[in-house]
């Protein structure tokens, strides 16, 4: 048996059989985009003898470290049982072609072929070579990731909301009132959700600054030329994660529609402070929000925890957060102490 060396100078001389025997099939396979290659098919392992420019390009080799080597030289995982098979059934002309199979770049890159082989004849009818192509289907594959990380994203968003949905709907039915008192108390709800939702979709659901969600929360709360005199927020806009974006939108729904029926905004000239600002503690960096309301009608505190206070109690919850609501004559004083989010 000849030494390695000798493996690309024979392969060469086979080349030149090669296009002496094919010709202008040779000519163009060896000038067209698409990778190709012709192997030996007299000798074990089907050796290359001929490799295209596109070949080269897709596999980052050179033409002499190509030529001689075993067909299978490419394969990203060499023992990879299935997949060889899956080659030596093309070799043996299966009806199935195009199989799909992982190969690996001289740079150790990988990339995902379409595998097409075909023999190659002499005149007494025997196969002498074979002829492969290959197509890259990497950026193929990579949007089918894509798709299914997609899928498989969406799946958990709404998993998560019908749970959301499915706690706001048992929550109220708790509070033992009427059937049309609960059908307002969950279209309202649902109405915070959606609009969580939809700042949500706004930003690819990557995540939700704290400022545009109490914006969002207060909206249909505040007549548009009121709001710059009856609602001031004063904080770094902070990016909350999807769930707790939600659940925060449900909070704010909730102390909103408190003071649209006891507190500022249930006259003319009520209006809201929101600040929040970041504190270390001994537990880690907490964002502490204070609520502030003045200028409403006097407040008493209520005489039994209503159904809105146990929502928020159950979302900071949610959120290893707590939160204080204080009943003072001037307006209701709500504290939220909320662990920071980890920077993605």
């Amino acid at each position: 048996m000849g030494s390695k060396s000798e493996e690309p100078k024979a392969a060469e001389a086979e080349v030149e059989r090669l296009r002496d025997m094919l010709g202008p099939f040779v000519v163009t396979a060896a000038s067209t985009r698409m990778a190709m290659v012709f192997t030996d098919a007299k000798v074990p392992d089907n050796p290359i003898i001929f490799a295209n420019d596109a070949f080269l390009a897709l596999t980052g080799y050179t033409r002499e470290e190509v030529l001689g080597q075993s067909f299978n030289f490419l394969m990203a995982h060499g023992a990879d049982t299935d997949a060889l098979a899956r080659i030596q059934a093309e070799f043996e002309g299966s009806e199935k072609s195009g199989e799909e199979i992982r190969y690996r770049r001289k740079d150790g890159s990988e990339f995902w072929a379409a595998l097409f082989i075909s023999p190659v004849r002499d005149e007494a009818g025997d196969i002498v070579q074979y002829f492969a192509s290959f197509i890259d289907l990497t950026a193929h594959k990579k949007e089918q990731s894509q798709s299914r990380m997609l899928i498989d994203e969406l799946n958990h968003r709404v998993k998560n909301t019908l749970a959301t949905v499915q706690s706001i709907v048992w929550q109220a039915l708790q509070t033992g009132a009427d059937p049309k008192t609960i059908g307002k108390t969950i279209e309202s709800r649902l109405m915070a959700l959606s609009r969580s939702h939809d700042l949500l979709t706004r930003g690819s659901w990557q995540s939700a600054g704290l400022g545009d969600l109490i914006a969002d929360a207060l909206e249909p709360f505040v007549i548009d030329n009121d709001r710059a005199k009856r609602v001031v927020l004063s904080g770094e806009n902070i990016r909350f994660s999807p769930s707790a974006a939600l659940t925060l939108g449900i909070a704010f729904n909730e102390l909103a529609t408190n003071a649209v029926k006891y507190g500022a905004f249930a006259n003319q000239t009520g209006s809201i402070l929101i600040e929040w600002k970041i504190e270390q503690t001994p537990q880690g960096n907490r964002l502490i929000l204070f609520w502030r309301e003045k200028g409403g009608p006097p407040v008493t505190p209520p005489v039994r925890q209503g159904f809105g206070s146990r929502v928020l109690e159950r979302g900071l919850r949610e959120l290893k957060g707590d939160v204080r609501l204080d009943y003072l004559p001037e307006g209701v004083f709500c504290t939220m102490s909320i662990p920071v989010p980890e920077p993605e």
